[in-house]
């Protein structure tokens, strides 16, 4: 008997129309003879809209207003096996939907609340992995109201950490709001932005001069399995919005041209933030690794990756002998498993 899946793509943060993308590949590649699959794309308003909405929603992909607020009806418990919710970043990735869904008693695709919830937010994710051991770069926090009140005290953290440096919205996705400052010349237009789009503020180190950006793939619940580790290049100051989702600006390396025991050390520090993190089903996972020193330094974890058949996440398990069909049902065996 086929099961049958709930689809949920778009969403209310920057990436929805990445999970549009997301979807039509996934819709694509779960087999009819084993799935019978309602897509429900969630409008930037936060509206599940109706089926003939979500289908215009998918092929061009723009939502319409309209649909049911909150929480559409093809949501309910009754009639499906699992839930997929190909959601990115706040409202979606953050333990909201994830929390929505285990209130109704459906299985779903990825990790449960408190890890979708710890992973989204950076301060946090920053916090767990560290008490693991796990080695990151160095970083401070900023509240919007500090910066309101004691501007000089968040300037002084900047300073600390030294130039360059990064200013990151804590629980935003997809580098948005991220900026590189060069010199304290640029810091408060930057710590402007972030906080006009986060009540918190990371401060971050630059890893190195040019560091290489590894990634992998993790895979399962409570035995998860490590990918090949993936290298992005690009040209561009750092991996922004821009070269993220624009065609050309980077290009993925599976495997990575890397020594076994520096691969095997990065497969092995995922796996560690995996658990630590107690995230489930999936994750991607990146890191910095400066040839020089032989530093290697996790950067995030990302509990729902972008999931188009050229994505980075399907990618490193295609090399591992995991097709994408094979891969996206094993993901809903995943949820079902966690039942």
């Amino acid at each position: 008997m086929k099961k049958r899946i709930l689809l949920l793509a778009g969403g209310q943060s920057g990436e929805h129309e990445v999970s549009l993308r997301s979807a039509r590949s996934v819709l694509r590649a779960l087999p009819r003879d084993q799935f019978d699959v309602t897509p429900v794309v969630i409008s930037p308003q936060g509206r599940w809209l109706p089926p003939g909405d979500t289908q215009r929603a998918l092929e061009t992909g723009e939502a319409q207003r309209g649909g049911d607020l909150v929480l559409h009806r093809a949501a309910s418990a009754e009639g499906y096996d699992a839930v997929f919710p190909l959601l990115h970043g706040p409202m979606g990735e953050d333990g909201t939907i994830q929390g929505l869904l285990t209130l109704a008693g459906i299985p779903f695709v990825g990790s449960g609340v408190l890890g979708s919830a710890v992973s989204m937010d950076k301060v946090m994710t920053k916090q767990v992995l560290a008490s693991a051991g796990i080695p990151q770069v160095a970083w401070r926090l900023a509240v919007r109201r500090e910066w309101h009140d004691r501007p000089e005290e968040v300037c002084d953290r900047a300073h600390e950490l030294g130039y360059p440096l990064f200013v990151k919205p804590a629980n935003l996705g997809s580098s948005v709001g991220i900026s590189k400052v060069n010199h304290p010349g640029e810091l408060e237009r930057a710590l402007d932005l972030a906080f006009s789009l986060d009540r918190r503020v990371i401060l971050e180190a630059v890893a190195a001069h040019k560091p290489r950006e590894l990634e992998v793939g993790i895979l399962g619940n409570d035995a998860p399995i490590a990918s090949p580790v993936g290298e992005l290049r690009f040209e561009a100051d750092f991996y922004d919005y821009e070269t993220k989702y624009t065609e050309g600006r980077a290009t993925m390396h599976i495997p990575a041209p890397l020594p076994g025991e520096i691969a095997e050390r990065v497969r092995t520090l995922a796996l560690t933030a995996f658990r630590a993190l107690d995230c489930a089903g999936l994750a991607r996972v990146d890191f910095f690794y400066d040839e020089r020193t032989g530093d290697l330094l996790l950067n995030e974890v990302n509990t729902m990756p972008g999931f188009t058949t050229t994505s980075m996440y399907p990618k490193l398990f295609e090399a591992a002998g995991l097709s994408y069909s094979e891969l996206v049902t094993r993901l809903v065996e995943l949820a079902l498993e966690k039942r």
